[in-house]
C-alpha cells in the first residue's frame, strides 16, 4: 500500500523503500527532501563554512552506499541527520583523511556482524551502477583522488599527494569539488539507464590476475601486449620513469629472488584502473620488498597508455626491490 502525504506526494516510507529497490530517482528526491536539515545539523557543529557544506556532500555519499542498511523507512529523516553527525564528529576529531573502513563505520549497522568489506558493499548494492555512472562524470583529476579516498586503502590527504604527485591542498581542493559536482551528477543521471560497474571491475579484476601470473612466470610483457598501447610509459615511486621492458626486467628479478605479488582489490572505472595488489617476501628475508604496490592505470580508449606505482605507507602492496629508483 503507498502513503502519499498531502498533495499525492510520496511519503519518506515510499521513497525508502523504492530507493531500496534500486529506484535511483527515489533516494535522490529523500534526499533533496531532508538537505536543509542535514544541513542545519553540519552548521550547528562546525560553524558556517566549507566545511558544513562538505560534511553534507560526504553524508550523502555514505547514504548513496547504506540506504539497504535503513531497517526503519519512516525513520529516514532521523537516520540521515544520524550521519551527518558522525561525519562531523569525525571532522572534529581529525583534519587528515577519513579511511574508507571509518567511513562505512560512520552509519551504525542493523545486521549483525562487523562491518563489510567496502568494496563488497558497493558491489552488492543496486545502486552501485548510478554511482560510478556519476563517477564517471568527474574530470580525470578529480576521479582519481575519488576513487583513491573511497575505494582503495590511499585514503589519507598526504598520501593521494604522493601518488599523484600534486600538493595536499590540491587533493582537498579536489575531492571538495568531486563531492559537489558528484551530488549534482547523481540527481542528473537518477533516471538513466547505467554501465554495468560490477561487469567492468570483474574484467578488470581477470585482467589483472591473468597478467600477475603471467608476470611471475617472466612473460609480463606479452600478457600485457593485447591490452596496453606501444607507448606505455611507467612512473615508479621515487618519481623515475621508465617503458615497459625495464617494469618486467624487475619484476622477474624480484620473482627469482622469491617475492611474489598477490592480488587484493581492483577498482575500474572507464578511464582509471586500480590494482593494489600485497607483495608476499621469501621467509629469510621479510623485508626484501615493501608491503604493497598500488597500480594506477590510465586507460586510452580501452588501452593502458600510463601507468603509475606506488608503495602505500600501510599494508597491502608490493613490487620491485629498487622501486624503480
Amino acid at each position: 500500500m503507498t502513503d502519499l502525504l498531502p498533495g499525492g506526494v510520496p511519503s519518506d516510507l515510499d521513497l525508502v523503500r523504492a530507493a531500496q529497490s534500486g529506484d535511483a530517482a527515489s533516494l535522490g528526491l529523500l534526499l533533496a527532501r531532508h538537505r536543509a536539515a542535514m544541513y542545519g545539523v553540519a552548521l550547528a557543529m562546525l560553524g558556517h563554512g566549507p566545511d558544513a557544506e562538505d560534511a553534507v556532500q560526504e553524508a550523502a555519499l555514505i547514504a548513496l552506499r547504506r540506504i539497504g542498511d535503513l531497517r526503519d523507512p519512516d525513520a529516514a529523516g532521523p537516520w540521515l541527520r544520524m550521519v551527518v553527525r558522525n561525519v562531523c564528529r569525525a571532522q572534529l576529531r581529525r583534519t587528515s583523511a577519513v579511511p574508507v573502513a571509518e567511513l562505512e563505520g560512520l552509519v551504525a549497522m542493523d545486521r549483525s556482524g562487523g562491518p563489510p568489506d567496502p568494496a563488497d558493499v558497493l558491489d552488492g548494492q543496486v545502486l552501485r551502477d548510478w554511482i560510478w555512472s556519476a563517477l564517471e562524470q568527474l574530470s580525470p583529476g578529480l576521479r582519481l583522488v575519488t576513487m583513491l579516498r573511497y575505494f582503495t586503502d590511499v585514503t589519507s590527504y598526504e598520501e593521494i599527494a604522493l601518488l599523484c604527485g600534486i600538493a595536499v591542498g590540491t587533493v582537498r581542493s579536489r575531492l571538495n569539488q568531486a563531492r559537489a559536482k558528484l551530488a549534482a551528477a547523481l540527481l542528473d543521471l537518477g533516471d538513466r539507464v547505467h554501465d554495468d560497474a560490477a561487469s567492468l571491475t570483474a574484467h578488470h579484476r581477470l585482467l589483472a590476475e591473468q597478467t600477475l601470473v603471467a608476470a611471475h612466470r617472466g612473460e609480463l610483457a606479452s600478457a600485457w601486449a593485447g591490452w596496453r598501447s606501444s607507448r606505455l610509459e611507467v612512473t615508479w615511486p621515487t618519481g623515475k620513469r621508465s617503458d615497459l621492458g625495464y617494469l618486467g626486467f624487475s619484476f622477474g628479478r624480484d620473482v627469482s629472488e622469491g617475492v611474489r605479488q598477490r592480488l587484493l582489490n581492483v577498482v575500474a572505472s572507464r578511464e582509471v584502473v586500480i590494482w593494489e595488489t600485497a607483495i608476499v617476501n621469501p621467509p629469510e628475508d621479510p623485508f626484501h620488498c615493501p608491503p604493497g604496490v598500488v597500480w594506477v592505470h590510465f586507460l586510452d580508449r580501452d588501452r593502458d597508455d600510463r601507468l603509475r606505482l606506488y608503495h602505500p605507507r600501510r599494508r597491502r602492496t608490493g613490487l620491485a626491490k629498487d622501486h624503480g629508483g
